[in-house]
């Protein structure tokens, strides 16, 4: 953390002076964060880490529930106390296969999870939105896609068209402008 906060405090200063925000995207990355091949904002108590050693308004999170379902967090609590740190979101979620995880763990051969478009994983999106809206979140959720398993292929751009209904649903169906 010592050399995190060297390299990013610079830059988070600049970023302020410039109105920008930096933005770290809440992803292992596979990889070990002793060796210093993982992705630093994996995890809330990295996020403390982070927040602590450069405490900057220009410093946050790409978030997205995926990356914690797969390293079985449940991403809403983390998002209520995080939520003023989120600066952008991406539309993508997972499935945690439970009966795998029962028998083999998370360790084993076999797969636990599959990433999915959001409307097809286990995220309760109502929540996700309400509680982004409530933190005053205003920006947009980009879908990510090309990462289903079902809705890949010939499928892809169902899936996302799916996934933005779905969202759209979730955060209370098509806009409707108050009466002036």
């Amino acid at each position: 953390l010592p050399r995190f906060a060297e390299v990013f405090a610079p830059l988070a200063a600049r970023a302020a002076d410039r109105g920008v925000r930096i933005a770290f995207e809440n992803c292992a990355m596979e990889g070990s964060w002793q060796r210093g091949d993982r992705n630093i904002a994996h995890s809330p108590a990295a996020w403390e880490k982070m927040f602590d050693a450069v405490p900057s308004e220009a410093v946050g999170l790409e978030w997205e529930p995926c990356h914690q379902l797969v390293q079985l967090i449940d991403p809403l609590p983390q998002l209520r106390r995080w939520v003023d740190k989120v600066f952008h979101v991406h539309g993508k979620d997972a499935t945690v296969l439970w009966d795998v995880v029962r028998e083999s763990g998370i360790g084993g051969s076999a797969t636990f999870a599959h990433h999915r478009t959001p409307g097809f994983g286990d995220t309760n999106w109502t929540d996700v939105i309400s509680t982004l809206r409530m933190g005053g979140y205003q920006g947009a959720i980009d879908i990510e896609g090309w990462h289903d398993p079902v809705y890949h292929g010939d499928l892809e751009m169902t899936g996302q068209v799916r996934a933005l209904r779905y969202l759209q649903e979730c955060r209370g169906g098509d806009y409707v402008p108050n009466p002036t």
